[in-house]
């Protein structure tokens, strides 16, 4: 999956725990974002890796943990 900055992505499965996308990470709970939460992508990182802000904080989510969310917009 391609991704860019401004994307809106949905969370596909849990995750063991998150990773803050801080200067200095830090491991997080996993229960701070649910299965099927929708966030924007704030930074493309290495190793296929996106810093996704949801609502309760910005984690740095693997692409495969992640799926597109349909944009509906009025043109």
């Amino acid at each position: 999956m391609d991704a860019s900055i401004g994307d809106r992505l949905r969370l596909k499965e849990p995750l063991p725990y998150l990773k803050t996308a801080d200067p200095m990470p830090m491991l997080r709970p996993p229960d701070l974002v649910e299965p099927g939460e929708i966030g924007e992508v704030v930074a493309l990182r290495p190793l296929d890796t996106l810093a996704v802000r949801f609502r309760r904080g910005t984690f740095l989510i693997p692409v495969d943990r992640l799926e597109a969310v349909a944009q509906d917009r009025d043109d």
